[in-house]
């Protein structure tokens, strides 16, 4: 039997459900860097603003930024690396978390040490 390995926009989706069932005042957003999209597309975005390696969900009262991946195979670019590093010396919180499970620990261990 073939092991599947959940996509990352099904691990992304599980965890924005826990979230918003866990903290239903606390608002979690994605933001939409990623996924293929048109040379036309690609030219208006970047003409826009949008930069590469910002990570894929954003919570504001928390300041934290997630990178989603799937649990296993899911690779960082050096564009998030560095992106991470970035946003983690400025003061944000920024992680990436494999697969939804790894996510949702990672905020309930924030949430604890912020008590």
């Amino acid at each position: 039997m073939k092991n599947k390995t959940s996509s990352e926009h099904s691990e992304q989706t599980g965890f924005i459900n826990w979230f918003r069932y866990k903290y239903p005042d606390v608002l979690c957003f994605a933001i939409p860097n990623g996924g293929f999209r048109s040379i036309h597309t690609a030219k208006i975005l970047k003409e826009e603003g949008v930069v590469p390696g910002v990570p894929d969900l954003f919570i504001p009262e928390w300041k934290i930024f997630i990178e989603m991946k799937r649990t296993k195979g899911g690779n960082v670019s050096k564009e998030q690396k560095a992106m991470i590093e970035y946003l983690n010396r400025i003061g944000y919180t920024a992680f990436v978390a494999n697969g939804a499970t790894e996510a949702s620990r990672k905020i309930l261990d924030f949430v604890k040490e912020k008590k």
